[in-house]
């Protein structure tokens, strides 16, 4: 890979890079006409994705301190899903459940760091050519595909690398440590290092979230007149806390500065979902979008008697109970899905590619766990309470759960007994059900003998 300094010409500069014919063997049902019909269409796809947002940081979720307009604009708009789970609790693994559709028992990035091999000091797990991204997916049906924010599942010069993986544009954070800081000295254009000068020297003139929303504009203005597919994944709220202005908070004495600036970056997220939107509505493109707008796993701070970021759920980034795994989901589609709309269908990060792929009419790869909910997308009836979610993170006794119905069952090290939960009467997970429903546990245990495979970066 090169370097080179961040021009204009450099940064717009397009890279076509398009993925290879894959042969994948699985179609779409018949059983699916009737939704396919609805979106005969194809659209294009935007994926927005906070990071760190947590369940009850919008508007729209509860939050009564940070403003949000934009995005509650886009629920009002669109329809919010009550129960929508990330797939990780911290990012790489969560952003690979995302991009290939396997849960964190089968996805190759399994958590941040991996315990054998990887790349250079912090052992980086990248993706390799054999996985399936959903971008390669797209590439099927002639969707341009670009990318922008955090990756995190590739180094430099590595299979990973987004190029590599199906997507023809890229700029960002190919690193996710690189990206604690908002003005870094470099960023990656395709496979090109781009220094930023105005933040050398201890400067701190160039913002790169900013920065990666001006790409993002800039690549649905040039791509307006063809299928295109957008994965934004901002940094934003991620610590470090840092913003150009902590306005409209400024005035917030009784707010610690930390506060202040979180709440910013928040609501300075939120104003560029409104650019974003705005902006598709000028190129007449409104109507031809389906957008996604979610976090990466739950809130990295509870901030709880000031933002209460996780609401009423217990834990938070880093754990397996629904603080950690439940994200805010916002789908936007006029026309197709339902607007100011509430749904507690049952869905995750896995489901995305299967969906995407149905939303195109092209077909998934056969070895994923997550199953197309485009008709609970669409408001149409579709079954998914008696399936399994699976999570796992591989720490000392590798901590497990699982989602069956409104079942919610924890396992913090596998020499330890089941926790249950019914989330139906008990969101907050504070009550362990285990002992009263026996023939609960003894399926989820059942179904956990087969639910992973090993991985030869995290070994058990």
């Amino acid at each position: 890979m090169s370097t080179s300094h961040c021009t204009r010409r450099n940064f717009l500069k397009t890279v076509g890079l398009g993925a290879a014919s894959l042969a994948l063997p699985r179609g779409v049902s018949a059983a699916r006409q009737a939704a396919l019909n609805t979106a005969k269409n194809k659209p294009n796809i935007i994926f927005i994705l906070a990071d760190d947002l947590g369940y009850a940081d919008l508007g729209c979720y509860g939050q009564r301190h940070i403003k949000t307009p934009n995005i509650d604009r886009l629920a009002a708009e669109g329809t919010r899903f009550s129960n929508c789970y990330a797939g990780s609790t911290v990012c790489a693994p969560s952003r690979s459940v995302l991009i290939t559709g396997q849960h964190t028992g089968h996805t190759r990035v399994r958590a941040n760091f991996g315990n054998i091999g990887g790349v250079g000091p912090q052992k980086r797990v990248p993706l390799k050519a054999e996985d399936i991204t959903v971008a390669e997916v797209l590439k099927q049906a002639a969707y341009a595909t670009g990318i922008t924010g955090k990756w995190g599942l590739g180094e430099p010069d590595t299979s990973g690398v987004p190029n590599r993986q199906g997507f023809d544009e890229w700029f960002g954070y190919l690193n996710q440590r690189n990206a604690h800081s908002y003005y870094p000295p470099y960023l990656w254009h395709n496979e090109e290092k781009l220094i930023l000068e105005g933040n050398q020297d201890g400067k701190r003139q160039q913002y790169s979230h900013d920065m990666c929303t001006d790409f993002a504009m800039d690549f649905i203005r040039r791509q307006k007149d063809k299928l295109f597919f957008l994965y934004l994944a901002w940094c934003i709220p991620h610590a470090r806390y840092e913003i150009p202005s902590i306005e409209p908070y400024g005035d917030r004495e009784e707010w610690s500065k930390e506060e202040k600036t979180f709440a910013a970056m928040v609501t300075h997220m939120d104003r560029d979902v409104g650019r974003i939107m705005a902006l598709l509505k000028e190129l007449n493109l409104d109507e031809k979008t389906i957008v996604f707008f979610c976090s990466d796993n739950g809130a990295a701070k509870r901030w709880d008697g000031r933002f209460d970021s996780c609401g009423p759920l217990r834990g938070q980034k880093g754990t397996l109970y629904e603080g950690g795994l439940r994200t805010p989901m916002i789908v936007r589609w006029p026309g197709k899905v339902r607007a100011s709309a509430m749904s507690d269908a049952v869905w995750y990060f896995a489901d995305f590619l299967p969906s995407a792929a149905e939303l195109a009419g092209v077909k998934s790869p056969s070895d994923i766990d997550g199953i197309s909910v485009l008709p609970t997308l669409l408001g149409k009836r579709q079954n998914l309470s008696d399936r399994s979610l699976y999570w796992e993170f591989p720490r000392r006794g590798l901590p497990q759960a699982v989602r069956w119905r409104n079942w919610k069952a924890v396992r913090l090290a596998r020499s330890q007994m089941l926790e249950l939960y019914d989330l139906a009467k008990d969101v907050s997970e504070s009550q362990n059900v285990s002992s009263q429903h026996p023939e609960v546990v003894a399926k989820i245990e059942d179904y956990l003998k087969t639910a992973r495979t090993e991985s030869p970066n995290w070994p058990t």
